[in-house]
């Protein structure tokens, strides 16, 4: 029998006014949200010995669906909210497997501990589509029954609170002062889950309004959809057939070839554990970097071998990768590998039992953290939409189009919903509902209907998810804001791309003219800015030129040659942004994509009055750039750009003054300076504490083992 919540609870979105909780289970969930003050908190010298502020804060007005319970006994109910159609917003993507995103208005305190839990009761029984704008009123004697038999976290999920508590908590910080950060969380590299360490942490400040993490940005690569485990694809197409994902249909002429014209025979194809590249599509453009005469690989990924397809399959990897519960429901060793892959397949499958076994903490981190997250390229593929050339041949091919396709569904059900519920309204939902109901028909044929309805059913479902995937592809709000202090601007440097005017296979720029001009109007009138931006604006400049030459020997994809500063029109729009007089005093951008981290602080030239810059970059969570190579960069760019040479004069970024940090290694008390290391390779999760101006006070790489990475700022400009 399946748990009522498979993966989740993750505490997304969080305000004072707002708050937004995502979770899958296997039927629509009916019942409510509870909120309660708990005993840390009237020990907190925000509440006031007469309870002021707080009863000010229970009292005011809300919708009859939100009521307050105006209570300071300690431990006790102060709020809650009914899960219908005015809060809960549900998707169903398969008979057992139903997103639910829980938006709700709030006015509860601010600097307070409040714990929170879902009581939860089928809201069904029988499976079956309802309306969640139009749902019929429930009697009050069935709604007796449900909530005597509905269930709350702590029976569904006994692991998700933390010790000595029954119940997951958060607390509502508008005034960022310290947060995590991170992206390149892949579940198979044999580096520890650093989000671990974030568990750690959160676990040890869990009551303190002043040092608990205020939230976690997840700026990339939260899942590789490129880059799969053969173990992980096996586990991924059990979970299919479990929860009885979504089928689809193709009409490639390749996979027809090999017997597949839909999902389901796909994931039956005997030889596509370590062979999916056989299946991709190829292309026959005649743009520069396709080379050869020969059909070339549309996805350009080096490990494509178990590349995901289908949007089922995206969806089972996200459900694998938050959650342990679906993973106690497979096995993990009953496939057939090539010969040639077997120690290949070894590795991956200690590491992947080696991430299972830290799953449930995970789990917990993210139920106790407002978590934010934005894509990077291998949430869908890797070097997705890196030139104007690949663009071209990926969207005029249907199924790599419809592979793209999937990858941007299930993004936006798993990462981008939860960032801005209010973005993906209107048309927006009214589309994707489409494929709803469309695949709910399919599902649920009358008894009446014969084969031919059946298949006009199926071709129903196949279109509606076609055009779900136009509309997302030419979909432009990725980009959001939170109204915080500092203000977090979250950047989307992959579908706004400034497409190369010289040559369709030179890389494109990170964002296009408009898209700068709006990120221009978000930043004008504040003192300090939380700018996320998922490749570094200012990276390593080695690393960078060494892109620039592969680029102009026409292989940019061959290094991945995207970076702020490949594209001439971007780069100089933004640094002008940076130049500008009504320009932030105080910017933090914090990055990832790369496997390794390093800060910067940076400044301009000539100004007397230069706005303060610093570039934090964490990468992997779970990922890590080759020793060997990095410490080779790493002296190499403060020999060949260290601050008297003269290659400086050839970049973009001369007029400015960047510092690269030092690393200490802080471990049991000892502390160890590393020399003059800039750049630091080890898997780690982003921590960041910043000044009341918006300037970061304290920055370091968290590690699984206790230890953390240190970063020293030094007066030093990149010296050798």
């Amino acid at each position: 029998m399946l748990a009522e919540i498979l993966v989740g609870p993750i505490l997304r979105r969080l305000t004072s006014q707002q708050l937004v909780l995502w979770w899958l289970s296997p039927f629509e969930c009916g019942g409510e949200l509870c909120c309660y003050l708990g005993k840390d908190s009237l020990s907190n010298e925000n509440l006031s010995n007469d309870n002021s502020t707080y009863d000010d804060a229970l009292t005011k007005s809300q919708d009859t669906h939100t009521p307050y319970k105006n209570t300071v006994d300690t431990d006790k109910l102060i709020f809650t909210a009914v899960l219908d159609e005015s809060t809960l917003t549900t998707f169903r993507v398969g008979e057992k497997a139903v997103v639910h995103l829980l938006d709700v208005s709030i006015n509860l305190p601010a600097e307070t501990y409040i714990e929170y839990d879902l009581r939860l009761v089928n809201s069904s029984d029988s499976f079956g589509f309802s309306d969640n704008k139009a749902q019929d009123s429930i009697d009050i004697s069935a709604t007796t029954r449900a909530e005597e038999s509905s269930k709350c976290l702590a029976d569904i999920i006994p692991h998700l609170a933390y010790s000595n508590k029954s119940r997951p908590s958060f607390i509502i910080q508008e005034n960022i002062n310290n947060l995590l950060h991170g992206s390149c969380r892949n579940p198979h590299h044999e580096s520890p889950d650093s989000l671990l360490a974030g568990d750690q942490l959160v676990g040890k400040t869990l009551s303190d309004v002043e040092k608990r993490p205020a939230l976690l940005m997840m700026s990339g690569d939260q899942i590789y959809a490129d880059h799969v485990a053969g173990v992980t694809l096996h586990a991924i197409h059990q979970v299919i057939a479990l929860l009885g994902l979504n089928d689809e249909s193709f009409s490639d002429d390749n996979l027809a070839e090999q017997g597949i014209t839909c999902g389901s025979e796909l994931y039956q194809f005997s030889e596509q554990y370590f062979q999916r590249e056989l299946l991709l599509p190829k292309s026959n453009s005649p743009a520069a970097f396709f080379t050869s005469r020969n059909q070339q690989a549309i996805f350009t990924s080096t490990y494509a071998h178990n590349h995901v397809m289908t949007f089922a399959e995206n969806m089972a990897m996200y459900f694998l990768v938050w959650s342990p519960t679906l993973w106690q429901q497979v096995t993990l060793e009953d496939f057939i590998v090539p010969d040639k892959y077997q120690a290949i397949h070894q590795q991956e499958l200690a590491a992947i039992k080696g991430f299972i076994s830290g799953l449930d903490k995970v789990q917990r981190l993210l139920a106790h953290t407002p978590t934010y997250m934005i894509f990077d390229d291998h949430d869908v593929t890797d070097d997705w939409n890196l030139t104007a050339a690949w663009e071209q041949a990926a969207y005029q091919d249907p199924l790599a189009k419809r592979i793209i396709g999937n990858s941007l569904f299930a993004y936006w059900l798993c990462q981008g919903w939860g960032n801005d519920p209010k973005q993906f309204e209107g048309d927006f939902y009214a589309v994707a509902n489409e494929y709803q109901v469309a695949n709910v028909n399919q599902k649920e044929p009358n008894s009446a209907q014969q084969d031919d309805d059946s298949q006009g059913l199926s071709s129903q479902a196949s279109c509606s998810q076609d055009r779900f995937i136009d509309y997302l592809l030419k979909f432009s709000h990725w980009q959001y804001t939170l109204d915080s202090q500092p203000k977090l601007v979250v950047l989307d440097s992959r579908t706004r791309r400034w497409r190369s005017e010289q040559a369709l296979d030179d890389p494109s720029g990170l964002m296009d003219w408009e898209a700068l001009c709006e990120l221009q109007q978000e930043l004008i009138g504040h003192n300090a800015i939380l700018l996320v931006s998922p490749a570094p604006i200012f990276g390593v400049k080695v690393i960078e030129t060494i892109q620039r030459i592969a680029t102009l020997a026409g292989h940019p994809l061959a290094v991945d040659a995207e970076n702020w500063m490949a594209h001439p029109g971007a780069a100089s729009t933004l640094l002008n942004i940076f130049k500008h007089p009504k320009t932030p005093e105080h910017f933090i951008i914090l990055s990832g994509d790369v496997h390794y981290s390093f800060v910067y602080d940076i400044e301009l030239r000539f100004r007397h009055h230069s706005p303060h810059i610093w570039q934090i970059t964490s990468s992997g969570i779970k990922n890590q750039f080759p020793q060997p190579l990095i410490g080779l960069f790493d002296r190499m760019n403060r020999w060949f750009y260290g601050p008297y040479s003269p290659l400086n004069l050839f970049t973009k970024r001369r007029f400015m003054r960047i510092k690269g940090r030092k690393l200490m290694v802080d471990e049991q008390e000892q502390k160890l300076k590393l020399g003059h290391q800039r750049l630091q390779a080890k898997s780690g999760l982003g921590y960041l504490e910043i000044h009341d101006d918006g300037s970061p006070h304290f920055i370091a790489d968290l590690h699984c083992d206790g230890s953390k990475t240190v970063f020293i700022e030094t007066s030093e400009e990149l010296l050798p």
